[in-house]
């Protein structure tokens, strides 16, 4: 306790309540990875992400014990072989391309505004956390937070949790800052954009598919039947996408498919599934298809490995031949000017 008082007299001492006076910080944040590919590290990450009640909402008692007793005994182990499928001599993909965009978002906002503007990375699980950020912003005197947690389409299990974090920790501070919580870009133009722009350079390398598959993560559909309006939101930046194309003379709607990946237990999801439309379109003759999930701002587990390796193996044995991933917007300089467009309405 003694902690936030401390900072709460700097911030009292050494700021007015005059915006132009506002320090501002900005807070990206991302869902997460394990510190290392090992079983070890993997039960950790998956203690903290499977704990959290926005993501398995079942009576509370009984996910602890089928958590605890089961699958912390058994899929760390697995988990651990598919994170090794994509890990890299820098460590996990996820943290090093989010470290490549947290440096181009400082340098771009600096260059654009013309001064120094503090922004930290956070992850919702692992390290660094959401408490940790926050609590260098405290030390540094910034009162005036942006946060945006990098999923473009709101759900509960990603952008709510995030919420969930920085309310946790900003309620223990006597002094509360600006805050300035985005809760979602699915439909910014300059997101658009950058996706139709990596379709259109992956077309200009391979040529025009077949089909594209846009897959995003799916979630369980009593979710959405709850309220959750990411399948709402998603079928929006699909049809801005595919508007944009057309516009473009890229795709039309016809040679366009969204689907729903990542699909976990034996629960009802969001349909149509991706492997059950990758398994259907050689048999319709479609048998050259490009993939892209604009769900994640960053390539993952769930791209490099569900996508462009388990499920390039499930489009080719069902007769396909021809299978291509369009990567994640990641750090290109189009999507790090859609972040700064997203930030930018709420800078002093």
């Amino acid at each position: 306790m003694s902690r936030f008082k401390s900072q709460a007299l700097n911030f009292s001492r050494n700021n007015t309540n005059n915006n132009n006076n506002k320090r501002t910080g900005v807070l990206l944040a991302n869902l997460g990875t394990p510190a290392q590919a090992t079983p070890s590290a993997l039960r950790n990450y998956l203690r903290e992400f499977l704990s959290d009640p926005r993501v398995v909402e079942i009576p509370r008692l009984l996910w602890l014990l089928i958590l605890h007793g089961i699958i912390l005994r058994s899929r760390p182990k697995k988990s651990a072989k598919l994170y090794q499928n994509i890990w890299t001599e820098q460590g996990s993909p996820l943290m090093v391309i989010s470290r490549k965009q947290q440096a181009k978002v400082a340098e771009k906002l600096a260059e654009t505004y013309g001064s120094t503007i503090p922004v930290e990375l956070a992850m919702r699980y692992g390290q660094p956390s959401i408490a940790q950020a926050l609590q260098t912003f405290q030390k540094n005197n910034i009162d005036n937070i942006i946060i945006l947690p990098l999923y473009p389409q709101y759900s509960g299990p990603t952008t709510g949790s995030t919420f969930d974090a920085v309310i946790a920790e900003i309620k223990q501070w006597r002094w509360v800052p600006s805050l300035h919580f985005i809760n979602g870009y699915h439909q910014n133009p300059l997101y658009i954009q950058a996706l139709a722009n990596s379709v259109a350079e992956h077309i200009k390398q391979q040529g025009k598919p077949d089909r594209l598959v846009i897959s995003y993560h799916g979630m369980p559909q009593a979710f959405y039947d709850w309220g959750d309006p990411y399948a709402d939101f998603c079928q929006q930046t699909s049809k801005l996408l595919v508007q944009q194309l057309e516009q473009n003379n890229t795709l039309t709607a016809t040679d366009i498919v969204t689907c729903y990946q990542s699909r976990f237990g034996k629960a009802q999801w969001l349909t149509p599934y991706t492997e059950n439309v990758l398994t259907q379109l050689p048999q319709d003759g479609h048998k050259n298809i490009a993939i892209i999930s604009p769900a994640f701002s960053v390539d993952c587990l769930e791209t490099l490995d569900e996508i462009e390796r388990e499920y390039r193996k499930v489009y080719l044995a069902a007769g396909g031949e021809h299978y291509h991933y369009i990567a994640a917007l990641n750090d290109n300089d189009d999507h790090i000017d859609a972040l700064i467009d997203v930030i930018s309405p709420y800078l002093p």
